[in-house]
């Protein structure tokens, strides 16, 4: 994967210690979210992926009866400098939770089916300008 512009977001259990670490409120764990990114847009691009599934492990995992006691999500990509066009996106996460081996894995199946952000980049958008 290439990591050149890499971005970590963590919940529960697994929220960033550093004090370096951005917190926001986060709709599903009472204890926020951590984000440890640099501000570029690169980043942000990438912290938009990583947020999304973020978030929908949360959301997925309530709607499977599974609880988590934690999850991390690092996502990373480079650019072609000549085109600045992203090479792509690769993301992995980590998850705490006591749910099967095998109930985690379905889970994060559905997130990667579902997750809103990474379906809009792989499908690609139309960005332009307006007023």
């Amino acid at each position: 994967m290439d990591d050149r512009f890499e971005v970590t977001v963590g919940a529960g259990t697994m929220r960033a210690g550093s004090g370096a670490a951005a917190r926001f409120p986060h709709r599903w764990t009472p204890g926020g979210v951590t984000v440890e990114a640099d501000f570029t847009g690169a980043h942000l691009l990438h912290l938009a992926a990583a947020g999304c599934v973020l978030n929908d492990l949360y959301r997925e995992a309530a709607a499977l009866g599974i609880e988590l006691k934690g999850a991390r999500v690092i996502a990373a990509g480079g650019f072609d400098t000549a085109t600045w066009r992203s090479t792509g996106i690769g993301y992995s996460v980590e998850v705490s939770s006591d749910a099967p081996a095998d109930q985690l894995a379905h889970l994060l199946e559905v997130v990667d089916q579902v997750a809103e952000i990474p379906q809009a980049i792989r499908a690609g958008a139309t960005v332009r300008r307006v007023g």
